[in-house]
């Protein structure tokens, strides 16, 4: 069964560019889009993704904010923060409760399945795997 995804960001160019590594990653299927925290909190509701990949900044509620609310749906998905910003150190993903933070400039097929994986040997929940 593959990893249901939501992709969460505000500009369309980045949510294509996400949508074209879930669709170059084996495993891993699209299963909808947002461009706001609050759209993002809605759709999770909506759509029971497995993971979703979401930009910390975002209209409205921010991605770190919109996070903690989607993990505290009853079947909370994963979630990894995405950024332009090279120098975070993660801590603040794991503070909202995101599994992880990458760089949206190291953002690939790798990089996704490291952190879909690094997600459930770090006592992530379980759910359908690749």
């Amino acid at each position: 069964m593959a990893v249901r995804v939501l992709i969460v960001d505000d500009l369309v160019p980045f949510r294509r560019v996400a949508r074209a590594v879930i669709d170059a990653s084996e495993g891993f299927i699209a299963v909808g889009e947002a461009g706001s925290g609050e759209e993002a909190v809605l759709a999770a509701g909506l759509l029971r993704p497995d993971l979703v990949l979401m930009d910390i900044n975002l209209p409205g509620i921010d991605g770190m904010e919109a996070t903690r609310r989607i993990r505290a749906l009853t079947r909370a998905p994963v979630v990894l923060l995405l950024s332009t910003w090279d120098d975070d150190d993660g801590s603040d993903a794991r503070l909202c409760g995101a599994a992880e933070y990458i760089s949206k400039s190291r953002f690939g097929p790798d990089s996704l399945l490291v952190a879909w994986q690094r997600a459930f040997d770090d006592g992530g929940r379980q759910a359908a795997q690749v």
